[in-house]
């Protein structure tokens, strides 16, 4: 008597299905019309009020002969905020409230590898981020005449710095998600944290000129490095000397944000959580 075969497709490879995870963050991301529009726009609109306020009647920020407009002090700064508000806060903050709507609980009976949620999110915050970017550059360019850098090194710098920076926050973001205890208490858990950060980091004030102390605390997070490592692309080399070191310290920047990367990874594995403290 014949049997009949059962014939299983076999599930296509992490990264593939990493990249339809990916589209379907992003799609759902963007969805989220509130939230996209204050992660695209705070940064703009940041920019915006330090370059007036500071640069009211022509001030700026002199280094020797070199003058450099608030406008260009505070670009690197910004792009840096908006990389963290990107990464860090909004995955600590999405996936607490996915967690506490069962929806991760979900995913997780399902035959997706974790592996490709996590590449769907990390990819999401890229594209994201990247795009997010482009836009503060462009505005920054046409509306308030910062020069963009004309070279390749400069670049390049960027895009390392960027996407380790992005790496950084996206896995610090997933292991701090597990802290909330609710979906509706992440905002308030997740939100002070980064913006003191961002007031001791040099984000919104020339670092230079911060306490002594506020200096060394900035140091120990990513945040401070991110925005010095952004600072060495889009300002001229003059502005070297007002760093603490007196350098860009640009071996420092991808060593400090390599040890919070590695150390987001190992802290996520561990503490990560499929469902809700009282789920079991």
């Amino acid at each position: 008597m014949a049997t009949a075969t059962q014939v299983t497709t076999p599930l296509p490879g992490t990264l593939r299905l990493g990249w339809e995870r990916t589209r379907f963050e992003l799609r759902t991301y963007f969805r989220e019309r509130d939230a996209v529009v204050f992660i695209f726009a705070y940064p703009v609109i940041m920019l915006a009020i330090f370059a007036t306020v500071f640069g009211q009647d022509g001030a700026s920020v002199d280094v020797g002969d070199v003058r450099i407009p608030f406008a260009q002090y505070f670009l690197p700064g910004m792009v840096a905020t908006g990389v963290m508000l990107s990464s860090f806060q909004n995955l600590a903050i999405s996936i607490a409230v996915e967690r506490d709507e069962g929806a991760l609980k979900r995913l997780r009976a399902t035959p997706l590898p974790p592996a490709s949620y996590f590449v769907g999110k990390v990819g999401q915050v890229l594209l994201s981020s990247l795009l997010q970017t482009t836009l503060l550059l462009a505005v920054a360019r046409v509306v308030f005449d910062v020069p963009l850098p004309a070279d390749a090194a400069r670049w390049a710098t960027f895009a390392w710095v960027f996407v380790l920076g992005t790496a950084t926050g996206s896995v610090c973001g997933v292991a701090y998600s597990s802290i909330p205890r609710s979906g509706r208490a992440a905002s308030a858990v997740v939100t002070p944290v980064v913006l003191v950060l961002q007031f001791i980091s040099g984000v919104f004030f020339q670092f230079d000129q911060l306490p002594a102390w506020m200096q060394q605390v900035a140091a120990l997070f990513p945040l401070k490095w991110m925005a010095q490592g952004m600072r060495s692309v889009f300002l001229p080399d003059a502005a070297e000397q007002l760093e603490v070191g007196g350098s860009w310290q640009l071996g420092m920047v991808a060593a400090v944000l390599l040890v919070w990367l590695v150390g987001g990874l190992v802290l996520g594995v561990r503490t990560f959580r499929w469902r809700r403290r009282d789920d079991g």
